[in-house]
């Protein structure tokens, strides 16, 4: 039961909801993989996670690469064997007007959020269906739905959607789940870098008038991951405070 034993990587886990994930996932039993491209902020969150009587191993890599993230599963595999659960987390973001998104914008966007979990998926997969088990859990956002100056990152997470439910179906005769969490507004470093007319305005539209926390999408995480949650595949659950209820401008 739970994830005692599982062996979980988590991407973009140096900081912000990977970082809570990673170490929520630890302190319920699982041997845990920390991955971030700053190797200092691998290995400041691995440090925590052992000081605390966790089992963790630490890998920089860029996971939009194939050949970083062959090798980041090939280090993984070396020192735990396999890979029971994925948690795609790492994401970035370009928020423009439609007509000031450059290629660039676009493409990074597109490669880390939603390519980087392909590649993730397609690597750890053989391993997941050698043991006949295999959790993941894809971090999408309430933004596909929409939300101006993200065309670039609603795209990639709209995309995250559909990836997940499509892995749901082509994986479930061998015992893998795909699950998506969709967070709202959340405590991070990302959004405390926001301006505050940014902040006011995000809020306005927030039926709950409060920001999550990144333990609330780490719970929901948990229950994903869980060797029970053997008959939850496909879904996506939104970790919102209710704004994926209203349209994407009600305020």
């Amino acid at each position: 039961m739970g994830v005692q034993n599982r062996v979980a990587l988590v991407t973009g886990s140096g900081s912000g909801l990977g970082e809570t994930t990673v170490m929520m996932l630890a302190q319920n039993g699982a041997k845990v993989v920390v991955n971030d491209v700053d190797q200092a902020k691998v290995d400041k969150v691995v440090k925590k996670i052992k000081s605390a009587g966790g089992e963790a191993l630490g890998v920089a890599a860029d996971i939009s690469k194939k050949d970083q993230v062959q090798d980041l599963v090939q280090k993984i595999v070396k020192q735990f064997g396999t890979v029971d659960i994925l948690v795609n987390n790492a994401g970035i973001a370009r928020d423009k007007g439609l007509l000031k998104i450059t290629e660039e914008d676009w493409d990074i966007v597109l490669d880390v959020n939603l390519k980087g979990p392909f590649l993730l998926s397609q690597t750890v997969v053989p391993y997941m269906k050698e043991r006949k088990f295999g959790r993941i859990v894809n971090i999408s956002s309430r933004a596909y739905l929409g939300w101006p100056t993200q065309a670039n990152y609603a795209s990639s997470k709209g995309g995250l959607v559909s990836f997940s439910r499509t892995l749901a179906l082509e994986l479930a005769k061998h015992q893998i789940t795909v699950n998506c969490i969709a967070p709202g507004l959340i405590q991070t470093p990302l959004y405390d870098a926001l301006p505050d007319n940014i902040k006011e305005n995000l809020m306005k539209s927030q039926p709950t008038k409060t920001i999550g926390k990144p333990e609330d999408i780490g719970y929901g995480v948990l229950f994903f991951a869980d060797d029970e949650a053997d008959y939850v595949t496909g879904q996506t659950i939104f970790i919102c405070g209710g704004k994926s209820v209203l349209s994407s401008l009600s305020v």
